[in-house]
């Protein structure tokens, strides 16, 4: 099998191999050529060791970036590519890292080492794809598996565990029995992963086609990280405007909103307070009184612990302490909005909203969708009108106050924020001589 490789790596490769050293790309970018996809990076492989290959190199740039594990960075053309010497890794104590590496001119024995078979690929245009462990069959049958004992590759680097999950959701493929049964047998150990790494792969996770069945059918792994979770499955609700139970409804509400990151945290976590917040009426029919604000202030707390930048943690929070508004496509309400959240963020929580209610029952479904597309119509106009909703669109500001006499700067902060609840409300029109008329009335 041939596959198109860049100018740049087939140079790397040349280069070595004139040299009479072995080299090939490696990993994932086989992976993704071998699907048919663009690489992102281009990873190399050789048997030559770290100072021999900076010398078939020597007069570009070379950065030592992991020298005791055989690694350089090497500069081409002002892009990175990483090259590697074959080596075999020696014990991991840290679940995560080998304390040591033992180089090797055997390339059998460095793929050896590697998590699934789909990444265990090497290729150079003299040999064509290097397969010993079956990872283009495993991309045709659309199968995840271990290279190796799966316990083993898990138990030397837990994040393989999330590693799995991850590309299976994205490649939309399944994980095969023995290696999903070493992913439950192993999940605990990712509680020796450092929280951020499990962020990135979760982020990368969720976006993918295939995130449904894996957050269903991997739950238990997720709990071990959030374990929030355990809390919402199996969570009736006992609603007509629900048939699953709070986790069924999360991952519908995920996989129905677009595949951003930062969305489908939102969604994720929109409900996570629902089962602290139950009650019952008389009737026997379920409710959730106040479940948007404790939702925000849990899912502040687990995207703390996660360490999510502070952005995203906004965004979320946002997201999950209004989703459950009324939506009333009126001029003054969405002004009202607009003022507390802004435009940007009020459009991403109209996405929230529709799939909110796609991960819901159809009953009241239709007229709910009506509603949020008349809102965001009433949006639409309000924008492109170029209503006031803040203190920037407010014709008047602190320098036009004091020219009229109002000097004293808390009256001048109240002042303005009178005069836009006025405007906002539709009392008065924002125009500069109104706004000085009502600013000096008391």
């Amino acid at each position: 099998m041939n596959i198109c490789i860049s100018d740049d790596v087939r140079f790397i490769i040349d280069t070595l191999e004139r040299n009479g050293f072995e080299a090939y790309a490696v990993g994932g970018c086989v992976r993704d050529a071998v699907l048919g996809k663009v690489p992102d990076d281009w990873d190399i492989c050789t048997s030559a060791l770290p100072e021999q290959t900076a010398k078939c190199f020597d007069g570009f740039g070379i950065i030592e970036t992991g020298l005791q594990h055989g690694t350089i960075t090497l500069r081409v053309n002002h892009k990175s590519y990483e090259v590697t010497t074959y080596r075999i890794d020696g014990v991991y104590t840290d679940n995560r890292r080998p304390d040591n590496v033992e180089f090797t001119s055997d390339l059998k024995h460095d793929l050896s080492r590697r998590d699934f078979t789909i990444n265990a690929m090497a290729y150079n245009p003299r040999d064509g794809v290097i397969d010993y462990f079956g990872g283009i069959s495993d991309i045709e049958n659309r199968i995840i598996r271990c290279v190796g004992d799966a316990d083993k590759r898990f138990q030397e680097d837990a994040l393989r565990i999330m590693r799995a999950l991850r590309f299976a959701s994205v490649l939309g493929f399944e994980i095969e029995r023995e290696t999903s049964d070493a992913l439950f047998r192993n999940k605990e150990l990712l509680r020796n992963i450092a929280v951020e790494r499990i962020a990135v792969e979760l982020n990368k996770l969720i976006v993918g086609d295939g995130a449904r069945n894996i957050l269903l059918s991997y739950t238990p792994i997720f709990e071990v990280f959030i374990p929030e979770i355990n809390g919402m499955v199996g969570f009736i609700q006992n609603s007509n405007y629900h048939y699953l139970d709070v986790w069924g409804h999360t991952v519908e509400c995920i996989v129905n909103s677009p595949p951003d990151a930062t969305l489908r945290l939102a969604m994720l976590l929109h409900d996570v307070a629902k089962p602290e917040c139950y009650t019952e009426d008389a009737d026997g029919i379920g409710h959730f009184y106040g479940h948007p604000q404790v939702s925000a202030d849990m899912a502040r707390v687990i995207l703390n612990r996660l360490k999510y930048d502070n952005s995203t943690l906004k965004t979320v929070t946002t997201l999950i302490l209004y989703h459950n508004i009324d939506v009333i496509p009126k001029e003054k309400y969405i002004r009202r909005l607009l003022n507390k959240i802004g435009e940007d963020m009020l459009r991403k929580l109209i996405v929230i909203i529709r799939a909110d209610s796609l991960g819901k029952s159809d009953f009241r479904r239709s007229d709910q969708l009506k509603q949020l597309d008349e809102f965001t119509k009433v949006l639409d106009d309000v924008i492109e009108k170029q209503q006031c909703f803040s203190l920037k669109d407010l014709a008047v500001d602190g320098r036009d106050l004091i020219a009229v006499g109002i000097t004293d700067g808390t009256e001048i902060g109240a002042t303005l924020s009178r005069l836009l609840d006025m405007v906002i409300d539709g009392a008065i029109d924002n125009e500069k001589d109104v706004l000085l008329k009502f600013a000096v009335k008391k």
